[in-house]
């Protein structure tokens, strides 16, 4: 797993040994950040599954302003320590060790212009993280949520004030990409 573009770009992180955490392929990443563009440029980023903390470093190295890195593994939380301090991205980010719901919760005034989505598949966590981020305006008005599923799921229910602006998908992984209605 590595950096694949930016000033970070062929640096390679580390992972997380055994099987609980996926992190998303170099294939799926790229696609995602060709289609989000200019929009990684200063943005804030908020990652709540964080992983190994792939997508926020790649958003990162692509000019990304801050980065938000959530997870509640505590594994999961030492390789993302790790691979913050050995990019030198730590003065960019802040890493909390919880649940994607508490921080949401505790931190109901935060405001960010991405926000990236890859829990595990097939336990509808991406839509019940729909359903609370409707609860504050954690998504700036032009900004975009980045969602990560099985190929098979589906975003059901009722998903508003968000919308599906764009799909796609890459081997055995469906990309959502979301924005406000309004916009």
């Amino acid at each position: 797993m590595r950096i694949i573009a930016g000033e970070m770009r062929g640096r390679q992180l580390k992972a997380v040994e055994g099987m609980h955490t996926r992190p998303t392929s170099d294939k799926v990443k790229g696609a995602i950040f060709n289609v989000l563009g200019d929009k990684v440029l200063d943005s804030r980023v908020l990652d709540l599954f964080a992983g190994t903390g792939n997508l926020a470093i790649e958003a990162l190295s692509r000019g990304s302003c801050e980065a938000v890195l959530v997870e509640k593994s505590h594994n999961a939380f030492q390789v993302i320590q790790k691979n913050l301090q050995q990019l030198g991205v730590n003065q960019k980010s802040r890493l909390f060790l919880m649940d994607a719901f508490q921080y949401i919760h505790r931190y109901p005034n935060e405001v960010f212009d991405l926000i990236f989505l890859d829990p595990p598949y097939r336990q509808e966590l991406i839509q019940k993280v729909l359903q609370t981020l409707k609860e504050y305006s954690y998504l700036t008005p032009d900004g975009v949520i980045v969602a990560e599923t099985a190929k098979d799921e589906e975003l059901t229910g009722d998903i508003y004030p968000f919308e599906i602006r764009k799909t796609g998908e890459y081997g055995d992984t469906k990309v959502w990409y979301l924005q406000r209605m309004d916009v």
